[in-house]
């Protein structure tokens, strides 16, 4: 498999700023190049406000990998309202999200702390025009949970992005 210096480069979104990885997406410039070039870790935070801004981080790398570091084993994602999912369904809906090629912003509202357990209120924005053409505006006020490892550091128990949002009919 070719070197990351084998590869072309990632190119910079020209609105956007976001990565654009050869071959069309991560996924796929995973299968024909080494991507040495993208971190393998991201700094988690011993704060329990800033994970927001840790997830922030980890979600804009594009990388599904950087993404589940923020997450305890086991935590649950609700990727629609009134719906959670956990293990390999988590990993995939975020992929889904990533799938976007558009950053995300949060802005922490409240974060509440009782020993090692912290409720995260946050709002987030993805905005802007995906690869293909399509404008995006995707906002919430997640209610989030988290828990401080044994490590020191906070990763999500629960990532519920919609918040008290209603479930769709039917779910």
């Amino acid at each position: 498999m070719p070197s990351g210096r084998d590869c072309p480069a990632p190119t910079r979104h020209p609105t956007t700023g976001r990565r654009r990885f050869p071959f069309g997406d991560l996924r796929r410039a995973r299968l024909h190049c080494s991507l040495d070039f993208l971190p393998t870790s991201l700094p988690l935070t011993t704060d329990p406000a800033q994970h927001p801004a840790a997830f922030a981080a980890a979600f804009n790398t594009g990388d599904p990998a950087a993404v589940t570091q923020v997450y305890e084993p086991g935590a649950v994602f609700a990727p629609t309202p009134g719906v959670g999912v956990t293990g390999p369904e988590l990993t995939r809906a975020s992929a889904d999200f990533l799938a976007l090629g558009l950053p995300i912003t949060v802005r922490p509202r409240h974060t509440y702390v009782a020993d090692d357990i912290a409720l995260l209120i946050v709002d987030w924005t993805i905005e802007g025009t995906t690869p293909d053409g399509t404008p995006v505006h995707l906002t919430g006020t997640a209610t989030d949970v988290a828990r401080r490892g044994h490590d020191g550091h906070w990763r999500y128990v629960i990532d519920n992005p919609f918040g008290t949002a209603h479930p769709p009919a039917g779910v």
